[in-house]
């Protein structure tokens, strides 16, 4: 099968997030090569002045309050009730994404409380999956990860926020084309696993790991074992016939391209699995 048909089609659940939500769950149209990629840079400094610079007089001159009220005595404390004040703000009264989590994770930081970190490293991991902008997504990959690894030293054995440090990497860099980010994730995930392999977050992840490196045998057993679990899961089914589509089994492809079809129930979704059946075909 020509691997172009892969690439056009990858990750059908985009699809979906697409004409749900209006954002993809990735920027890809193709699923990144098994090589290290260059990581984008992104500039966390450069893009709290360039949100500041949008502000009208009013509210800058209210966030610049809260930036400077930092007084002698408990600093932490003080720190930590500045970064919720800023993150609230930015949230509430701008509805701008980068410094609320940014304050958010700072905030969670200095609490160290689990409940905070975890809360803050898988808000900023859901929309990280969905992400378009490549530097950014690595920022936010970064960064809840970070939060994971710091909810990890106080909780060592909670298989959930390992399940979320390795999709950290799988869903962030890795899926733009960083190899060993991937195969990072993966051996995190491989830890869940071994300990319970009912995990079928950690098995969908694993499964899209081995999609995006090239590993389709082994992506299908996971995503198989989580659809079976799960007949509902439409991420699991959408790069299940995304696995069978790049393998070169193209009945199981359209068997599971049409699943996704009677799974959102949508015609605009529905027209664009039909083109990516039709080029499925054509190329066989």
């Amino acid at each position: 099968m020509n691997k172009r048909i892969i690439l056009a089609a990858a990750g059908v659940f985009l699809v979906f997030i697409l004409f749900f939500f209006g954002k993809t769950t990735t920027t890809k149209k193709e699923i990144p090569s098994a090589t290290k990629a260059e990581t984008p840079v992104f500039n966390i400094k450069d893009t709290l002045l360039a949100e500041k610079q949008k502000l009208s007089p009013v509210r800058l001159i209210y966030v610049t309050n809260i930036e400077n009220n930092i007084s002698r005595g408990d600093v932490k404390n003080q720190s930590e009730n500045q970064y919720t004040n800023l993150a609230n703000f930015w949230k509430d009264s701008v509805g701008a994404f980068v410094p609320y989590v940014y304050y958010l994770s700072e905030a969670a930081k200095l609490d160290n409380s689990e409940k905070k970190l975890t809360f803050a490293a898988r808000f900023i991991l859901e929309n990280m999956k969905r992400e378009e902008n490549q530097a950014q997504k690595v920022w936010e990959a970064q960064t809840a990860a970070d939060l994971f690894e710091k909810a990890l030293k106080l909780d060592p054995e909670n298989q959930d926020l390992k399940v979320g440090l390795g999709s950290c990497y799988v869903y962030g860099e890795g899926m733009i084309g960083n190899a060993e980010q991937t195969m990072r994730g993966i051996q995190q995930l491989l830890q869940v696993v071994q300990k319970d392999s009912n995990n079928m977050q950690a098995q969908l992840v694993l499964g899209i790991g081995g999609v995006i490196s090239n590993q389709y045998a082994k992506g299908i057993e996971r995503l198989k074992k989580v659809v079976t679990f799960d007949p509902h899961n439409l991420e699991a089914v959408s790069w299940l016939a995304d696995a069978y589509a790049a393998s070169g089994d193209k009945q199981n492809a359209v068997k599971w391209y049409e699943q996704s079809k009677h799974l959102v129930n949508n015609p605009a979704f529905s027209k664009e699995i039909d083109a990516r059946i039709k080029e499925l075909n054509e190329n066989h």
